[in-house]
């Protein structure tokens, strides 16, 4: 298994800044938690779009002159195109060119853990199936066939478990636009599943826990002394990239005293896992990371710099340990006593 060491030097051998670390202190104003969607580029870029009419559109006619836009876009806009998906239970942003998201975002509070419990409809995870996201241009889904035989799970970047409010929510888990591959014994059944328990856990701490996962391709140093990015591609056709790592990045909020309930105390802390066996005694601490580095080896901006600047890493206000289960264990005798003759 990749160690820690190996996967901070992919990170920086992506363009991220390793070492500087995060800073400490306690959030001692009001804060607000962003939310859970990716704040907007710092600077001007030349966006263009389409018109109903087909003719191409400046958002913003300073940036690039019109009849730029008018001449070389006359036949149409390329892209790149992210599709915003908006589901019950999470947020995600999905990748055409990958055949996974490129993030997925939701906000747990022990409410919302709670609300499947205590609502009327009985949610029940043996009957959501994986699913083909036909919201999607059909030539850019990721399709069942791609997983079959491949040799990898369908993972989930937002877990069915954290969304037991209602069948539909858990179902939209199940769309394969919330799926991507990941390495089966040892990692999505086990490994990840403990961090994604770890997650659900915080909500014992905190009042609000915000939560992205993010899939990575992070360069490995070869022999002739040059980092590359490889991954494998699964499917048939091959369209259904393999991330290397995935990432979960959190961030935490509680009241700092029950007679200031506004003045918020933000903790925040970035995990990145090797897609790949991961042994059980693997300690959480092993994995962890600055949020900037993931930023940086995604190109994505997960949390304001105020937010960074000003927030406790989250394995400081609360331990980072990860409880050993075996979910797939239970899955499976659960299974197993449903179809066991009465």
């Amino acid at each position: 298994m990749p160690g820690s060491t190996i996967v901070r030097a992919a990170i920086f051998a992506a363009g991220a800044v390793i070492g500087g670390g995060v800073a400490t202190a306690v959030a001692s104003r009001k804060q607000t938690p962003p939310r859970p969607s990716p704040a907007a580029s710092t600077g001007p870029a030349p966006v263009v779009e389409l018109e109903h009419t087909g003719k191409p559109k400046l958002q913003d006619p300073s940036v690039v002159p019109s009849t730029v836009v008018s001449t070389a876009l006359k036949y149409g806009n390329p892209g790149p195109i992210s599709d915003a998906l908006v589901r019950q239970g999470y947020v995600a942003a999905y990748d055409r060119r990958l055949r996974h998201p490129a993030w997925t975002a939701e906000h747990l509070t022990q409410a919302s853990l709670r609300a499947g419990k205590e609502s009327n409809e009985v949610v029940d995870r043996s009957k959501s199936t994986f699913t083909e996201d036909e919201s999607l241009p059909s030539k850019f889904r990721a399709r069942l066939k791609d997983y079959f035989r491949s040799g990898y799970d369908r993972g989930h970047m937002v877990p069915a478990a954290d969304v037991k409010f209602s069948q539909t929510a858990m179902d939209e888990t199940f769309l394969l636009s919330n799926i991507a591959p990941q390495v089966g014994e040892g990692f999505n059944r086990h490994y990840w599943a403990y961090l994604e328990d770890w997650c659900r856990r915080l909500t014992g701490s905190f009042q609000d826990v915000y939560i992205f996962t993010v899939p990575l391709y992070l360069p490995r140093l070869h022999g002739d002394g040059k980092w590359r990015v490889t991954h494998e591609v699964i499917g048939n056709p091959p369209s259904v990239s393999v991330p290397t790592h995935f990432a979960k990045v959190v961030l935490a909020s509680r009241p700092t005293s029950p007679a200031t309930p506004d003045v918020l105390e933000i903790s925040t802390g970035a995990f990145v896992l090797p897609n790949a066996i991961i042994p059980d005694e693997a300690p959480l601490e092993s994995f962890v990371m600055p949020v900037e580095a993931v930023e940086q080896a995604s190109g994505l901006t997960l949390f304001s710099d105020e937010v960074k600047a000003t927030s406790s890493h989250i394995c400081k206000t609360t331990k980072c340990q990860v409880i050993v289960r075996k979910f797939d264990d239970a899955q499976k005798k659960s299974q197993k006593a449903i179809a066991a003759p009465k």
